[in-house]
């Protein structure tokens, strides 16, 4: 793992030991906002380009945040449907926060470049060209520069390069920033990283772009670890691997155990986003081991070595295929093909409507129960993830947020609120397509190979054994700690 850290001078710099390796972050809260002045300092035009998943929502927390002292401005392409929207936002072309992309990017001192990656792919050679010496670009995600590696490009040498990137979808960043108001911390965990700082000034204005979204932490990584993790947590565990996960167990559920539609689908997804995600989320994976009784443990033990190598398997190629470049090429190539093969919908099989009529009666049901074998499987893909990323070296908060906190803390409660749909399409397109593209493979390999295993009793019990003494317990104890006190609200 590439050793990391940082100084600031703008904001208290602290260590967390996690797994045995320190690492420095930064804490956010409210009461940060009057030194965001001097993390900018330089900086009297901030530049938001884009309306897609991210744009809404940072674009309207930097604003509440930073008040008079910088101006946010949107900038979106002409002839653009998202004006209505920015306007409808409190954005506006007749006091200069609402213009066309780049007027807003030549005017900018720091521009956010928050478009899709399709449109980046096609546009950055033009966008870059645009930027002045001197400016800060920022980005919220590392696609851009897996393009240039893979395209042979490279950031313009004259301006810094920074990534903020908030550990969840954007309306998850702005429902739990507006939740903040009331509960200080109260927001989305975010990585940043510098890529190129010409300013000396790159660290700081990262540090503050962070702290002005709310994030209640904030934790070092590089902007290649940062698309390779990200990129591949989407499309295994974050986003196409728990849809895969439960439509498997909703169908095990209903033919193999004779449950009733109503109870496979309480026993799979409501578990899922219920009381494993709540658990998960306030005690760990470990925690989940913990509730069950001993009868329980043993189906769980049983159906974690059973999930545990599919999810090993598919993490490992999908991880391939995003460092070789391969998933890069594939979204921008769909991307081309959109206008002619939209997205379609990914709620319509019966499982799903089942789910309306089960969210419903939610007050009549009570509480989801906290199905051993649902958990077991969950857990098995969810540390599956962890395990590449540790054999891959990333660092340890970053694992942690892409293979469990972002799940159960900003994604898993869209899942719970209205569905697989609400979940996966309030990101972005490149996730979007990422879930269609790898969720039918983790169905498959989980009906074809995990399922029959138990049923033969034919399971290794090698990967389970690895899991109550697995270093990622004590990481996300620690980041248990620095957890808001509020959980996000959906609904």
């Amino acid at each position: 793992m590439e050793s990391l850290d940082f100084d600031t001078t703008v904001f208290d710099k602290e260590y967390v030991t996690l797994g045995g390796r320190r690492e420095a972050i930064v804490r956010g809260g409210r009461h940060l906002f009057d030194r965001l002045p001097a993390a900018f300092d330089g900086v009297n035009r901030i530049g938001v380009i884009g309306w897609g998943s991210q744009g809404p929502a940072q674009a309207q927390n930097l604003r509440d945040s930073l008040g008079d002292t910088v101006k946010v401005v949107v900038g979106l392409r002409s002839g653009s449907h998202s004006f209505d929207a920015a306007r409808a936002a409190g954005f506006s072309e007749s006091d200069g926060t609402l213009g066309e992309m780049f007027e807003v990017i030549a005017a900018s001192d720091m521009v956010l470049l928050l478009i899709s990656d399709a449109a980046l792919a096609e546009h950055h050679q033009e966008i870059l060209a645009a930027l002045r010496p001197g400016t800060t670009l920022g980005l919220s995600h590392g696609f851009l520069l897996g393009h240039l590696a893979d395209t042979g490009g490279s950031f313009p040498a004259g301006v810094d390069v920074i990534a903020v990137c908030p550990k969840g979808m954007g309306p998850s960043v702005r429902a739990l920033y507006v939740q903040g108001a009331t509960v200080n911390g109260a927001g989305i965990n975010a990585s940043f990283a510098v890529e190129q700082d010409v300013t000396g000034r790159a660290v700081e204005r990262a540090l503050g772009w962070s702290v002005a979204l709310g994030a209640p932490f904030t934790f070092q990584t590089t902007l290649r670890s940062e698309y390779l993790s990200d990129l591949s947590g989407e499309r295994a565990m974050l986003l196409a691997g728990v849809h895969g996960v439960v439509e498997s167990l909703y169908r095990r559920f209903r033919d193999h155990e004779g449950m009733s539609d109503h109870d496979a689908f309480r026993h799979s997804v409501e578990s899922v986003t219920g009381p494993i995600s709540r658990t998960i989320s306030k005690d760990g994976l470990i925690g989940v081991y913990r509730r069950l009784d001993d009868d329980q443990k043993a189906v769980f033990a049983h159906a974690y070595s059973a999930a545990h190598p599919v999810g090993l398997e598919l993490t490992a190629e999908i991880y391939d295929e995003v460092s070789s470049g391969n998933e890069i090429r594939s979204v921008i190539l769909a991307g081309k093909r959109l206008d002619r093969f939209p997205m379609g919908r990914i709620d319509q099989a019966d499982m799903w409507r089942v789910g309306e009529r089960v969210r419903a009666r939610r007050d009549t049901d009570g509480e989801a129960p906290l199905d051993p074998f649902t958990a077991g499987v969950f857990c098995g893909i969810m540390m599956a993830q962890v395990d590449l990323l540790l054999e891959r070296g990333h660092p340890y908060s970053e694992i942690a947020n892409e293979s469990v906190i972002e799940a159960v803390d900003s994604l898993n409660p869209y899942m719970h609120a209205r569905g697989v749909a609400y979940m996966v399409d309030n990101c972005s397109t490149t996730a979007r397509l990422g879930a269609r593209k790898w969720a039918p493979r983790f169905d498959y390999l989980l009906t074809q190979q995990t399922y029959p295993a138990v049923d033969d009793k034919a399971v290794d019990p090698a990967p389970f054994a690895a899991f109550e003494g697995h270093v990622i317990h004590q990481v996300l104890d620690v980041c248990s700690r620095m957890r808001p006190s509020v959980d996000i609200f959906v609904e």
